[in-house]
């Protein structure tokens, strides 16, 4: 069982560091966040319900984290990497000039949406999660969520010149 936990996590690391930098803007910090997210998921593996998803456990771990270090640098202040935030393919996909420069647009434009906006988005659109999930995963209800997505569309598609205004 123990064994199947922390395979299971492992898994879900390179799922855990996109949405742990789509929260906090850079891939150092990131890690860092992803790295105390294990920490405290293998700490508390008892409280794990088999069964459920340990995806879903594992975002709202990485998120509460996240806000609780959120409060702290309110008195400190943040630094964002606006080169190294968001979204990556890893050098997967974007080999062509033109697919890192839509990379390169989508994370300022990403980067500039309001955070419960991009919280939804970073969990729907790049983690896949359905809107039920996402709003388990940020104690939404389902209606938020589809709110804050639909806003969070409507403000990227003419920053990525696509159509603008809402769609008909």
């Amino acid at each position: 069982m123990v064994d199947q936990f922390r395979h299971d996590l492992v898994a879900l690391v390179p799922k855990l560091r996109r949405f742990a930098r789509s929260l906090v803007g850079n891939a150092q910090d990131a890690d860092d966040l992803v790295q105390a997210a294990c920490e405290k998921a293998l700490r508390n593996a008892a409280q794990f319900q088999p069964g459920t998803r340990m995806d879903s456990w594992m975002y709202r771990i990485v998120q509460n984290l996240w806000l609780d270090d959120k409060r702290r640098d309110r008195t400190r202040g943040t630094a964002i990497d606006p080169d190294d935030a968001y979204l990556s393919d890893e050098g997967r996909a974007a080999r062509l000039p033109e697919d890192r420069m839509m990379l390169a647009q989508a994370r300022q434009a990403m980067a500039a949406l309001p955070e419960g906006q991009r919280d939804v988005l970073s969990l729907i659109a790049i983690e896949g999660l359905s809107y039920k999930e996402t709003a388990e995963v940020l104690d939404l209800p389902i209606g938020t969520v589809m709110s804050r997505l639909s806003r969070a569309r409507e403000a990227l598609l003419p920053k990525l010149g696509f159509s603008e205004g809402r769609r008909q």
